[in-house]
């Protein structure tokens, strides 16, 4: 809410913004928790599949180029994950292999598997939102990402963690 405080000041008041000096909140974090929200979006429709509710977008100049959410379960296939499916989408549109310059927003930590295929696509960023203590590449004592990923967790953790916590409370 903050944010469309400032944004309201800003638009509306701009001399007042420059006379108060106010710090804005970076762009960056605003941004992510709209992308984030986008992932979420993903991840409810894998939800609605039965799936593993965890979603990913590839985001490329602020602007959402792919869109991923599991479908092991669907496809029969252990691979079918929402970020590698993502990364697949997002080079065929940039028609390229590399996703320089580009973020993904994930729910949940990438395995190693996922960590993998991002650090081969030299991603930028990478924004997640739970931790995954079982099967994150975190868990690993070597970096497997590229050494220009940046790396940031957090971003709308509470409801990342509650998508999941929902499926596998149906589920037992």
């Amino acid at each position: 809410m903050l944010w469309l405080f400032l944004y309201f000041i800003k638009k509306f008041y701009p001399s007042l913004h420059k006379k108060i000096n106010i710090i804005k909140l970076p762009e960056i974090a605003m941004s992510d928790e709209y992308f984030m929200n986008q992932a979420l979006k993903e991840a409810q429709y894998a939800l609605d599949k039965g799936e593993i509710p965890v979603g990913a977008v590839i985001v490329c100049n602020d602007r959402i180029i792919a869109r991923g959410h599991n479908l092991t379960e669907t496809l029969n296939d252990v691979t079918a994950h929402s970020e590698i499916l993502a990364i697949t989408s997002a080079a065929n549109f940039l028609g390229g292999k590399y996703l320089t310059n580009c973020t993904i927003y994930v729910t949940l930590e990438p395995c190693v598997m996922c960590a993998g295929a991002l650090a081969w696509s030299q991603i930028t960023r990478i924004v997640f939102g739970a931790k995954d203590p079982k099967s994150g590449f975190s868990n690993l004592t070597q970096n497997i990402l590229h050494p220009k990923t940046a790396v940031v967790s957090g971003i709308l953790e509470d409801e990342c963690k509650m998508i999941l916590q929902e499926f596998f409370k149906e589920k037992r």
